[in-house]
This record gives structure tokens, sequence and C-alpha cells, in this order.
């Protein structure tokens, strides 16, 4: 038998506590708790710790990232999940919680709608799933990875005639990976694709606060926009990314259509763009992450002659992603977070002998 997964509810909307409890009362081996604020949640976990937090952001008596953050810092922090509207300023709160420590963002199931409560219940129980499975520890102060000098002078650079590009893919656990990532990118860091699993309407206050903390530009990508040196482009949730060459450049293109190993926007569908686009020319990077989107089309690209790195178990929240692809013979080298810049750039600096 299945071990039993608690639930920890945590918003102060009766409604909302009342339409998850019943959106997850038959589920299966989960068992569900509510509380109106955090104070009180800290109460019910003194008798029954859960195993994942269900987390409103705006609440009185003590904010929902106040919590989070405290949780965060116990010795085994209690994976949350953000439960917040999809638009308006709260999404860059949603978004800072994430950075903070949240596993995913999920919107409030909106009562009444029957199609949309039964989509809202398998979204729901997927992300506390997936959550309570992450290996989560304690956070510390941010350490910033020194970046290595060019192993060569930059001059050198003209004798490099096609531009790289680096296609990176993550799921849950992924936006701190991201910031980790791209933090000590130099300005001068080759163009930067990336998709990482998040809803619709997120991505644009996501990318807004890595730009804030990164020396590179990073933006939501737009339908069009150019892959250049020192710039990183999100896809926009709920849209698929492909690269494409156009005469001596590359730029993105942002598609609809169905979901693609489950996701959209998919890595596999970004991953496999970049196989055909760029070839030998591109850098492969499959973070942490649920799931085996992504594992298809890092195979793809190392079988078009791109090198190819994967997250190590250790440094990863999930490690299902990067392990599928390993499975499949897709990766290059296994790296550690802590040192997945200087992986790329050392392999992006490189001149490849024919």
């Amino acid at each position: 038998m299945a071990p039993v997964l608690r639930v920890l509810v945590v918003d102060d909307s009766a409604v909302v506590r009342q339409g998850v409890l019943l959106l997850l009362e038959n589920v299966p081996g989960m068992v569900v708790e509510a509380a109106s604020d955090p104070l009180i949640a800290r109460q019910k976990m003194k008798s029954h710790r859960p195993d994942v937090i269900l987390l409103d952001l705006e609440m009185p008596r003590m904010d929902g990232l106040t919590f989070l953050r405290e949780l965060m810092r116990e010795a085994e922090p209690v994976p949350v999940v953000v439960c917040s509207g999809l638009a308006g300023p709260g999404s860059e709160t949603a978004v800072r919680a994430l950075q903070e420590g949240a596993l995913e963002i999920i919107a409030k199931p909106q009562l009444g709608v029957g199609d949309f409560l039964r989509e809202s219940r398998a979204r729901l129980v997927t992300a506390l799933r997936n959550a309570a499975r992450a290996r989560l520890a304690r956070r510390g102060p941010a350490v910033r990875e020194e970046v290595e000098p060019p192993e060569r002078p930059a001059s050198s650079m003209l004798t490099v005639t096609t531009d790289k590009v680096v296609a990176v893919g993550a799921s849950t656990g992924g936006t701190e990976a991201l910031r980790q990532l791209l933090e000590p990118m130099p300005p001068d860091c080759p163009g930067i694709v990336i998709v990482q699993h998040m809803p619709e309407q997120f991505t644009s206050a996501f990318a807004k606060r890595l730009h804030q903390l990164c020396r590179i530009e990073v933006k939501e990508a737009e339908q069009g926009d150019r892959v250049l040196q020192g710039r990183a482009l999100i896809a926009p949730g709920n849209r698929h990314l492909r690269v494409r060459r156009t005469g001596g450049h590359y730029q993105v293109e942002l598609m609809d259509g169905g979901r693609v190993s489950g996701h959209k926007p998919s890595v596999d569908v970004l991953f496999q763009s970049v196989a055909r686009s760029v070839g030998e020319n591109a850098v492969g990077v499959l973070l942490t992450g649920m799931g085996e989107d992504g594992a298809e089309g890092l195979l793809a690209m190392r079988q078009a002659g791109a090198e190819t790195l994967a997250q190590d178990e250790a440094s990863c929240v999930v490690f299902g992603m990067p392990r599928a692809a390993i499975q499949r013979g897709a990766v290059d080298e296994v790296v550690p977070l802590s040192a997945m810049t200087n992986a790329v750039l050392r392999r992006t600096r490189r001149v490849r002998a024919h």
C-alpha cells in the first residue's frame, strides 16, 4: 500500500479552502487539512507534519511569503506549492515565492465550472504529488559562482564564424536552478533559450525578476525575437518555443498546439528545433524536473553534434528529467548545479576541430 500523502492547505479564504477540500476529498492516499493562516498552520504542524503545503500568499497576521521563508530555513523544509491567481501584481509576488523555495505555482480553482473543476483537480493532484517527492535542502545565503575567464584571447573569437546557442529545459525546482545558472553569466555569453514549465502569465514576471538579478538581458520571448549574445529568452507559458535560422542569425518562433511530452511549453519542442536549426553549434542543458520532457530532444541534439549537459542528482530538487536523458544516452556530461555555468561557457568557447 502506498504511503498516505498529508496535505495542509493554508488560505484565508473559506471558499478556497472548502473548494480545495472538495477537489481532493476522494483522491486515493491523500489526507487534507486546512488552516486559515500560517499561525494556525504552525499549530496543526506540531501534531501532524504535512508532506506538502498548498499556500496562499496574501493572508492576515502573517503573509505567505514570510511563512515560506520560515519553512525553508528549517532543517528539513516542507515542500510548498503556491496557490495564486494568474494575473495582476500578485504574479510578481508568486514569482518571488518560487525564488524563495516554492516548487510550483497553480491557479486557484474557479468553483462552479464543471470542466474547469475537473481540469483543476488533475493539475492540483499532480503538483502536490510532484512537490512531495522533491528533495529540499535548508536554504542559506546565495553564493555566486565565479566564472572562469575565457580559455583564449578575445581576438580569436573572430575565427568562430557561427553563433553558439544554449538551449535549457527545466521544471520542478527549475526557477532557482535557472537563477543559479544565469546570474553568473557574463554579458558576452552566447544567446540562451529556455523552457521552464510554468503557468501562463507568470513567465513574464519570472523573466523580469531574473533580469533584475543578472548581468545579461532576460526577457519573456516574443515572436521573432533574435537569439543574441548576452540575452536569455524564456518561453511564455502555454506557448511552445522553437529556434529557427534566418540568414546569418537565429530567432524564436512561438506556437500554439497541444501538449508535447505532457507540457506546453515543452522542452522537447525546443530541443528538437535546436537540433534541426543549430546542430553542432548548440549546447543543451537539462535541469531539475519531474517526468521525461526534454530527454528525447536532448538525444536529438547530441545526435546532431551538439554538446549536452544534465544536472546531477545530488543538486536536483527532482532528478526525473535529467535521469530520463541519461538513461537514453543523451548526455555528454553530468554536472553539479554549482558548476553548470562554467561547464556551459567552456563548451561554448571551445573551437570544434574539423
